[in-house]
């Protein structure tokens, strides 16, 4: 007994040529003209007078709709809708930042935010303050206007920096 199936019982796959198991069913030309319901035979002979193939799209239906068509064309562009469809997913990406900060380590800081930024990421910068550096707000705010000053043309702000207790943050998305 042989227990393996068909491929063209899959639910994903359709039916082409020899491998339509109706009698009789409705045809639908290249050109999108029904041509009515004929024997299978009579559809496949119309089908490779053509040079096409015959592709079952309803097997649902009382007589199954074929239509003549190029099939690996039909593949090849359903194969390229599919993979146009996948949107990008946006992600959030950290860069985080302390009052004392060098330049050189800001800038390497910001290089990676442009890399993310190309990439159509989102990017929060932060600013941290911790024990005494809380008396030097501002210069958390003057570096974090630098930042932001940086990145412009690489993406623009979402609202002004915002400062949640020893945090300054700010979201810049991309361009």
């Amino acid at each position: 007994m042989n227990l393996r199936k068909n491929p063209a019982d899959n639910k994903n796959q359709q039916r082409i040529n020899e491998q339509i198991r109706a009698r009789e069913v409705r045809v639908i030309n290249e050109a999108g003209e029904q041509l009515g319901i004929m024997n299978i035979r009579k559809a496949l002979e119309i089908a490779q007078e053509a040079g096409l193939d015959l592709v079952e799209v309803a097997q649902n239906e009382k007589a199954p709709v074929c239509r003549i068509m190029d099939y690996g064309k039909y593949k090849y562009q359903m194969a390229k809708k599919q993979s146009k469809s996948t949107p990008h997913v946006v992600k959030v990406k950290e860069i985080r930042l302390r009052p004392g900060t060098g330049d050189n380590d800001v800038m390497v800081k910001v290089n990676a935010a442009k890399g993310f930024l190309e990439k159509k990421d989102k990017v929060l910068v932060s600013i941290l303050f911790r024990g005494r550096e809380m008396a030097h707000i501002q210069e958390g705010e003057r570096m974090m206007k630098q930042v932001i000053d940086l990145l412009a043309p690489f993406g623009k702000t979402d609202g002004k920096p915002t400062k949640q207790g020893k945090r300054i943050s700010c979201m810049i998305a991309p361009n």
